[in-house]
């Protein structure tokens, strides 16, 4: 919502573009057949026809918006999640707007109970966190999806039907002109957390919904404060309450306030108690001068998530298969991974690289990675928002506790979480033998810098990635495979990067287009990378003589 007087999307600070439907020539061949359609054109829609472009597989986005989300939304952009966009070709204006931060703080009664810092040095090439508004990343991403001659996009365009047929699903769209229908090989859901596709294919999100509810206000204003996450518990403007405050491009503060059970959310919205809350806040963090109200809306913390991501020739990304508590900024980065993992993926299969059985381990992997994004965030949605006066009473007393003994500080702790693990899942092998060190199967690819100052993911290229510390097996490699699937790397054994893997001269990493490591060997053989590779791409895409 906007303050009286403005208009929908009449923004202090952004732009907003207004697109309209398909009109004259563009048309022309609406109803023919395409290779993959996706649902919803937010940040994970644009960022899986990203993906997919970068195998070289065209896609057409629907979106029944005219331009992008308005308020800033999912604002905490993480790590892995800028090394995604960069294998998208989309980082850079990223990096030029974005905030990078650290550091967190959280105070209880208006004492400062924790500092904590997040894992950063100068082996990393971005931040461990960046916030910048939803705006931004849907302008950005678009930029990038608009330049792809594989991308084409349909605003005001909205799915009313998804039929499944022989080898695809007939999709039937409505925009400002006429309705239609036309068939697809593929069909990526990505149309959010009220997914009409998932209503219209009779499924139901199933998990826990929390009582706990928040405001979100955007207030621009001058205010000299690092990017500094702040946790405000109990504050004298919201006694009892939880209170979040984060840093934004353009002088623009994201304050989160909870409210309280008596509330009622229409009461809440109102501008004068937006207003007020916000200027209790603002007082409570010793903040005298002028600011003005942007934009603001309200939310609740759920654990939800489909039983399984994939229906048929249907894929759910994103919000439309799963919604995650925003304590640990894993909403629109869960989305994010959620996006790229079909992407390569489903390039890959319909690029015959690999076997359509590769396509089995998208629900293991990021349904595993949703339930342990719930195992964690659930701790902190459960102490920021006690479900119960039980609960109340046992975070009330270790933050009484927290202002005389800093252990007990840590219980503050949001916990924002790494990239999920895939050890276990499909085409992941089993970790190496004698390992001491280093990421083991499953995990991200660490970074680095090597000898000559450029980063270790610098060398990677689009597709698997073979980190080779032999020079025999990186030669047997590359006489087995083309440029066009693997990429070998020799590095040095004495090297950074065969410090931080564990490794020595006899070493090899097998790592996937997303990053992820999905095998390794402290003694490499030329069969061992070509059953791995093999398992990693669904049983096929093995080397040839």
């Amino acid at each position: 919502m906007r303050p009286d007087g403005k208009g929908e999307l009449e923004s202090l600070y952004f732009n907003y573009p207004r697109f309209s439907a398909p009109e004259g020539a563009a048309r022309d061949g609406l109803d023919r057949r395409k290779t993959v359609a996706i649902a919803g054109a937010g940040p994970v829609g644009m960022a899986a026809a990203l993906a997919l472009a970068r195998e070289g597989v065209a896609s057409v986005l629907i979106d029944n918006k005219d331009t992008f989300n308005d308020g800033s939304r999912a604002i905490c952009v993480e790590r892995q999640s800028y090394y995604m966009l960069e294998s998208l070709g989309a980082v850079q204006p990223f990096l030029e707007k974005s905030l990078g931060w650290t550091k967190g703080r959280s105070f209880y009664r208006g004492k400062q109970i924790l500092e904590f810092d997040m894992p950063d040095s100068e082996d990393e090439k971005f931040r461990p966190m960046y916030n910048i508004q939803q705006q931004y990343i849907e302008a950005f991403l678009y930029e990038a999806a608009a330049a792809s001659p594989l991308i084409e996009i349909r605003w005001q365009s909205e799915v009313t039907g998804v039929r499944d047929i022989k080898n695809g699903v007939e999709v039937s769209v409505t925009d400002t002109l006429e309705s239609y229908t036309f068939e697809a090989d593929w069909l990526l859901a990505c149309d959010g957390g009220k997914s009409p596709v998932r209503k219209m294919r009779g499924l139901r999100l199933k998990g826990e919904n929390y009582e706990g509810r928040y405001v979100i206000a955007d207030v621009q204003m001058d205010h000299d404060y690092p990017t500094i996450r702040r946790a405000l518990f109990d504050p004298d403007c919201r006694p009892g309450g939880t209170v979040l405050i984060h840093r934004q491009p353009d002088n623009i503060w994201r304050i989160d306030y909870q409210l309280h059970d008596q509330e009622s959310t229409e009461e809440a919205m109102r501008e004068d108690n937006i207003r007020a809350g916000v200027a209790g806040v603002l007082h409570d963090i010793g903040h005298t001068g002028p600011w003005e109200l942007e934009w603001w809306s309200v939310y609740t913390a759920n654990t939800l998530a489909l039983d399984d991501y994939r229906d048929g020739r249907v894929f759910f990304v994103g919000d439309s298969a799963h919604i995650v508590p925003i304590f640990g900024v894993r909403g629109l980065n869960n989305g994010f991974a959620d996006a790229v993992n079909i992407g390569w993926k489903l390039g890959w299969v319909l690029n015959g690289k690999a076997a359509p059985a590769l396509l089995d381990s998208y629900t293991p992997e990021r349904r595993g990675a949703t339930l342990d994004v719930f195992a964690n965030a659930s701790k902190s949605a459960r102490f920021m928002t006690p479900p119960s006066h039980g609960w109340q009473l046992m975070r009330d007393a270790a933050l009484s506790l927290a202002l005389d003994h800093p252990f007990a500080g840590q219980l503050a702790n949001p916990r924002q979480m790494r990239p999920y693990i895939y050890a276990g899942c499909p085409g992941v092998s089993p970790d190496g033998q004698g390992f001491t060190t280093g990421p083991e199967a499953g995990k991200v690819m660490c970074e680095t810098r090597l000898e000559d100052g450029g980063w270790l993911s610098d060398g990677f290229g689009p597709g698997f990635n073979l980190l080779c510390f032999d020079p025999a097996l990186a030669e047997a490699v590359r006489g087995l495979t083309s440029a066009e699937n693997l990429t070998v790397l020799l590095l040095a054994p004495e090297g950074n990067a065969a410090q931080i893997c564990g490794a020595n001269a006899g070493s090899a990493y097998l790592v996937r287009p997303d990053r992820h490591i999905a095998a390794r060997w402290l003694q490499a053989s030329l069969q061992d990378v070509e059953t791995a590779y093999g398992s990693a791409t669904g049983g096929q895409g093995e080397y040839d003589d």
